[in-house]
């Protein structure tokens, strides 16, 4: 069965919940929070002095078939693990738009996407994923907003895989463990070109999706498009903002 197929968002809505609410569920509102906190990092120059005068909810997407088994074991910055690939460091940015899009601190930011060949950690070895990585954990990650409303990772540029363009899913919680948002960030094409271009993506070679063909993202990227600078050499930085209802 092709991966495509279970990204249609009707499967999505659906089954980021039916996820998302177990898991959380497993585990201590108060040990989530507290591990979260003693590991987030400093963000290193993200502006979020400046509140925007008007904002409003970004795009909900599915969490594919992927989402990460155990998000509260994963408290971690750093998520690379093994992967090799082009360094990105990844700046998230939480606002409420229930508090005057004031930025929202204390939130669980969890992330995951694929490596360079467009494969998920926790998943594999039948079917949509050839390779098996059910017992091992990369590029997945938790992380809580500090008092500018950032929470950080350290990751690898995501590759791709057919059907989709190049993306990050994110899985936003309030400080009590409440689910605020599933969504997902967009790449900029000519970003993803160059990246796909050299080093250990070049043997996968360039996306066959773009944005504005890519399913999930049919609703348009406008809410979901990230900022990405930097160079291959030097690495990239990515800086997004994301909307809730906090």
């Amino acid at each position: 069965m092709k991966r495509i197929d279970f990204l249609r968002k009707s499967f999505g809505s659906l089954g980021a919940l039916a996820v998302a609410t177990p898991l959380l569920a497993s585990c201590k509102e108060d040990e989530v929070i507290a591990d979260a906190t003693t590991t987030t990092p400093t963000t290193g120059g993200v502006d979020t002095s400046v509140t925007p005068s008007s904002c409003s909810v970004t795009n909900s997407e599915t969490a594919g078939p992927f989402p990460t088994l155990q998000p509260a074991t994963l408290v971690k910055k750093d998520i690379t693990s093994d992967r090799k690939g082009t360094p990105l460091t990844i700046n998230i940015v939480i606002r409420n738009v229930n508090n005057s899009c004031n930025i929202l601190a204390n939130a669980i930011v969890d992330i995951w996407h694929c490596d360079a060949a467009g494969e998920y950690s926790e998943y594999g070895g039948s079917g949509m994923q050839s390779t098996n990585y059910t017992s091992v954990h990369f590029l997945r990650g938790r992380q809580t907003t500090d008092s500018t409303g950032v929470a950080a990772f350290t990751s690898i540029y995501p590759g791709w895989y057919s059907g989709r363009a190049p993306h990050i899913h994110v899985h936003i919680y309030n400080a009590s463990g409440t689910s605020l948002l599933v969504t997902q960030i967009a790449f900029p094409e000519a970003v993803s070109g160059v990246v796909y271009a050299q080093g250990v993506y070049a043997s996968h070679g360039q996306a066959d999706t773009k944005n504005a063909n890519d399913n999930v993202f049919s609703d348009g990227v406008s809410t979901e498009m990230s900022t990405v600078t930097g160079s291959t050499t030097a690495g990239y930085v990515l800086t997004h903002t994301i909307y809730v209802k906090g």
